[in-house]
């Protein structure tokens, strides 16, 4: 059998005995009986999640998709829109000369296009696979869009890997996109083909093909903020104090009478924003994004757990008080980086403490980011660390082991 990597067959792999096993391995599992023949992590997980759903392999009805005008509509909507056209200057010409098409969801699974090599594409209808469908793991089983969302990583998947017999034929490479402004997932970008055709290095072409495109994500959102440069200079060379001007996702344009910082909480209209140097902000809404500036005198920020509330909340301290719930894996997050100190934690040492491995840096950095957006310049990136000048109010030893639970990974910090 192959390694547990993403790759589900290498260059040596005798792809008609490999099928043979995984066949031998699906119709073990699905009768309840030993499954002699290893099987990769990443499919062994993905097929117990079926069995927990109730997924059946023979299913066959699919939903119908939905309708073309709001395929369209969610085409729009999608930032990956954007950066269409340098996805199929990558793979589409590949796809079609390689019988395969490209296949690019939204991070619900929603097909959002499919483009590529006609005769497959006839037999993707055949399945279902066409714009409008859900591609997710609860809808169609086990299937590399579907398990690269569940799995937050890249995943290729061959012949019999599938849940759904109907899907054994094929085999599908797929990898998501993510907002490099946020971490946020995008969705996915997948080519699929007949299992014959099945390659390790369809991994490497869609990696790269996803990692161009979110440089071109990245490309737009500087090309937006140098318009809104455009806007601050003036708005910032009026004001009588410290300012920002940032975009609606908090990257800074402008500032003046601070240190340079790249990036603040996201502004919401009518909502005041607490910014490290700063303190309270009622975001001021200006062509392209937001003028803030402090509304109150001046005072320290202090951070602290609120674990009696329920749900639990960090409650941050300045002029104003507020607080901000948190889901449990933030709230995970965020005490360990108030137990870490000033030295703080990188992305591979808080993907020990959370899942036991260095393996889940892209979902770490996705919810540090997320945390960001909630706390803004509190938290602080390379390495992770609660920012400077901000008071932490760290709960005893004894509260903080029952939040961090000694039977999880986490008491293995470092």
């Amino acid at each position: 059998m192959v390694d547990d990597g993403v790759c589900a067959v290498t260059r040596s792999t005798d792809l008609r005995q490999h099928a043979r096993l995984l066949h031998q391995a699906h119709d073990a599992r699905l009768s309840g009986s030993r499954v002699t023949t290893g099987l990769r992590r990443v499919v062994s997980r993905s097929w117990d999640r079926m069995l927990a759903l109730g997924v059946t392999p023979d299913v066959r009805s699919l939903p119908d998709p939905a309708g073309p005008e709001v395929v369209e509509r969610r085409r729009a909507e999608s930032p990956i829109s954007g950066v269409l056209p340098q996805l199929r200057a990558s793979l589409t010409a590949v796809a079609e000369d390689a019988e395969h098409i490209m296949v690019i969801t939204a991070a619900d699974g929603f097909v959002l296009w499919r483009e590529g090599a006609s005769r497959v594409a006839r037999l993707a209808e055949g399945l279902g696979f066409s714009p409008g469908a859900d591609w997710t793991e609860e809808s169609v089983g086990t299937n590399a869009i579907g398990t690269a969302l569940a799995e937050h990583a890249a995943v290729q998947l061959f012949s019999a890997e599938h849940f759904a017999r109907a899907q054994h034929p094929w085999t599908c490479t797929a990898s998501p996109i993510h907002d490099p402004r946020t971490g946020e997932m995008l969705g996915v970008v997948d080519l699929s083909g007949p299992a014959p055709t099945v390659h390790p290095t369809t991994v490497a072409l869609v990696h790269t093909a996803v990692r161009l495109a979110e440089s071109g994500l990245w490309a737009q959102h500087e090309q937006r903020l140098d318009s809104l440069r455009s806007v601050a200079a003036p708005l910032l060379a009026r004001s009588r104090g410290p300012a920002l001007v940032v975009d609606d996702h908090g990257w800074v344009a402008g500032a003046t009478g601070l240190p340079p910082r790249d990036r603040v909480a996201a502004p919401r209209a009518g909502e005041v924003l607490l910014v490290h140097g700063l303190g309270a902000c009622l975001p001021e809404p200006v062509p392209g994004g937001w003028l803030l500036h402090p509304v109150g005198g001046e005072g320290s920020t202090r951070l602290r757990l609120d674990l009696t509330a329920e749900p639990p909340a960090a409650v941050v301290e300045g002029r104003e008080t507020w607080r901000h719930t948190l889901s449990r894996r933030h709230l995970q997050i965020l005490a360990l980086l108030m137990r870490a100190g000033s030295t703080g934690l990188d992305a591979a040492a808080l993907s020990r403490a959370l899942y036991d491995d260095a393996d889940h840096l892209v979902t770490v950095r996705a919810e540090l980011s997320r945390l960001r957006r909630v706390l803004g310049n509190l938290v602080v990136a390379r390495p992770y660390r609660i920012a400077p000048g901000v008071g932490v109010e760290v709960p005893p030893p004894d509260v903080m082991n029952g939040l961090l639970g000694p039977a999880t990974p986490l008491q293995r910090s470092p």
